[in-house]
This record gives structure tokens, C-alpha cells and sequence, in this order.
């Protein structure tokens, strides 16, 4: 069982006092929708009840954390009109990569905020913060942008998270025709997010939480494109080559984190095991309260898994189901706010966490519900 009680306590102080989040989709508060504003209902309905830029009908794994270290909700950087980055500021784009595309994003569909330009943006936003504090200016003004912005010696105070790797993963399969053509790559992505990680901690970072890929072959959308015949399936309805290739990514990640842990004193690099949560979900939905797994709640056509790439989620002959806290996949791809729930409880409890990191015992953890 992945799930466990959080320690509920009344509010407290936390020795993290912001987090910085890099990222893909997975973990987007509303950084692309606010260079490209488009993202259409039913997205956001159960929590937000309105679109918001978050790929989900409701909150998301990074929502839930920032709550049960009672930090508010994490402002994308480019959302400067009345963002609150006094706990952190979230760089996560939609479609973004660690790879930088080779295209743009016009003919790849991928973001052109990939981890190096979020890198340099948080290395930009630090500057302006200590420029802010050098200047005297008094920090209620906020800017002209309404933006509240943070104290400098946040910087060290602060968890930084690294939620991506996901769209590198499947556009690699993608451009080479095979789920053995991204094997290829899997070095060069997990030593980008090392040495992403080196970058952060010139700049003063000491705490990392790494989410490692969830079970791909196992997305309802995944299960549509890849191509695959019944007898390639699991048990659960999983594709297990593409699985397969996807723990080989993971246990890269996690010896580049070890590796990288050796050479950086006095900082904590935690692999975050995501994967094991999810796939949890994905095979046994019913033992976690849920009811289906390789089936989107919002989608369209698709047979079994209510997935058409060609009529995706939010697409006007789309539908959604009456029920998406009984799902595990939101729109083929993401997941619904109820799934991101128990992972995010079993984050907090410190069950997917390499080393062991005892959180609670660095924060009073807040009930997340």
C-alpha cells in the first residue's frame, strides 16, 4: 500500500520555506498557458471550476506539496501580474523537454521552454531578487507588476523540484519509429538533469527532489499511438517494452542522482519514485478508492481508452465523465486530481523517497484532504 496517514498537526513552521519547481506538464501551474493562452474547459473543473493551465481536471502532485508544507500554490514565472513568488516560483512549461528541441515548437510540438531556458530564468529571477533587495526599494510595492517577491536568503531555504523527462521520452519513440530507439538518449537526458542540478547548487540550492518517469506504456494515450497487438500487453493492459525502457530510464536517474550526491557536500538529492505510486494506480485502481485505469475520464473515441490524438480533451465533440475522482488518467496523458492526491500523500509520508529524507521531521506537514 502506497498511502499513508500525514502527521496532522496545526499550522507550524517548516525549515523549507519555498519551492522551485522545473518541469514539464505534469507539474505546469499555468506557465504555458500564459505565453500561449488557449486551454480550454473541462480542464480544471473539479478543484478550480475553470481552466487554469494545469494539464488536469483539478490539482496537481506539486499543488499538493507545496499544501502539505503550508506554502501556497507556486505562481509560474511568466504569470508576473499579481504572481506571489515569496514561497517559490514554478518554471514548469507544458510540452517542455531537458533535450532542447531541434524544431520549433510550430512542427515538434514541443515547448520551447525546455530545462535549460527554465534554468536561465531562475537564474535570472535571483538576480532581479537581489537586485530588488540592493535597490532598498520597499518589498509591499512589489513591482509594477503587483508580483510579490521573495526574500534573498530564500534561496538556500528552499526545495527545488525537477518534474520532466516525460516528452523527451515519447518524442524520441516518436521521431525513431520504436520503443528501442529512445534507449539511445537515456544517458544524455538523465546527465542534462545532473548537471542541472550542479547549476542550482552554484546558485546556493541544497535540496533536490527528483521525480523519476511514470509507467508511460501504461497511459491511455500511449496505449492508442504506440502500436501494439493484444498479445503485447500485460495482465493490467500495459505495453511492457515500452515499460521496460521506462525503468531503464529510472534507474539511470537514480544512479546519476548517486553520482552527483558524491560531488556536491552538504546537500540532500532525493530520487523521488513516482513511477512505483503510479503504476501502482494504473493496476490496481479499486484497492486506492479508484475504478479505472487505462481508461481517460475526458477524451473522445479511442475504443476502450476514450483517446483520440486527433480529438483530444477540450476539443468540442470531446466528452468528459460524470465521475473523474474514479479515474487515474484525466486526458490520456495527465492525470486526474484524484490520482495526483494519493501520490502526493505518499511523497509527504516519505514512502517514494531515495535516500530515506524524514520531511516531517523537517516540517509540521499540513492535511492535504
Amino acid at each position: 500500500m502506497i498511502v499513508a496517514s500525514l502527521v496532522d498537526s496545526s499550522y507550524s513552521v517548516c525549515d523549507f520555506e519555498a519551492i522551485f519547481n522545473f518541469g514539464d506538464s505534469n507539474s505546469d501551474t499555468g506557465g504555458f498557458n500564459t505565453a500561449f493562452p488557449a486551454q480550454p474547459g473541462p480542464y480544471g473543473m473539479t478543484y478550480f471550476r475553470k481552466p487554469v493551465g494545469r494539464a488536469s481536471d483539478g490539482r496537481l502532485i506539486v499543488d499538493f506539496l507545496a499544501h502539505g508544507l503550508g506554502l501556497p500554490y507556486l505562481s509560474p514565472y511568466l504569470q508576473s501580474i499579481g504572481s506571489d513568488y515569496t514561497h517559490g516560483a514554478n518554471f514548469a512549461s507544458s510540452a517542455s523537454t531537458v533535450l532542447p528541441p531541434t524544431t520549433s515548437f510550430f512542427v515538434s510540438g514541443l515547448s520551447p521552454f525546455s530545462l535549460s531556458i527554465q534554468l536561465k530564468q531562475m537564474k535570472q529571477f535571483k538576480a532581479r531578487v537581489d537586485e530588488f533587495h540592493q535597490s532598498g526599494t520597499s518589498m509591499s510595492h512589489g513591482g509594477s507588476s503587483g508580483a510579490k517577491i521573495p526574500s534573498p536568503d530564500i534561496f538556500g531555504k528552499a526545495i527545488y523540484t525537477f518534474y520532466i523527462g516525460q516528452n523527451d521520452f515519447t518524442s524520441k519513440i516518436a521521431s525513431t519509429g520504436s520503443v528501442d530507439g529512445v534507449r539511445n538518449y537515456l544517458p544524455q537526458i538523465v546527465s542534462q538533469i545532473g548537471a542541472a542540478i550542479k547549476e542550482l547548487y552554484a546558485q546556493g540550492g541544497r535540496t533536490f527532489m527528483v521525480f523519476n518517469l511514470g509507467p508511460v506504456g501504461c497511459y491511455p494515450g500511449y496505449l492508442v499511438k504506440l502500436p501494439h497487438a493484444a498479445s503485447d500487453l500485460d495482465e493490467f493492459g500495459c505495453i511492457p517494452s515500452c515499460n521496460s525502457a521506462v525503468s531503464d530510464f529510472n534507474m539511470m536517474l537514480k544512479e546519476t542522482l548517486s553520482q552527483t550526491r558524491k560531488s556536491l557536500p552538504n546537500a540532500s538529492l532525493i530520487h523521488v519514485d513516482t513511477h512505483s505510486a503510479l503504476l501502482e494506480l494504473f493496476r490496481h485502481p479499486t484497492y486506492y478508492g479508484l475504478k479505472d485505469g487505462t481508461r481517460a475520464c475526458c477524451g473522445h473515441g479511442g475504443g476502450f481508452y476514450n483517446f483520440d490524438p486527433k480529438v483530444l480533451c477540450g476539443n468540442m465533440i470531446a466528452s468528459v465523465c460524470d465521475e473523474p475522482q474514479n479515474y487515474v488518467s484525466w486526458d490520456g496523458i495527465h492525470f486526474t486530481e484524484a490520482a495526483n492526491k494519493i501520490v502526493a500523500h505518499a511523497i509527504l509520508n516519505g514512502s517514494l523517497f531515495y535516500p530515506p529524507f524524514p520531511l516531517h521531521e523537517r516540517c509540521d506537514l499540513q492535511p492535504i484532504g
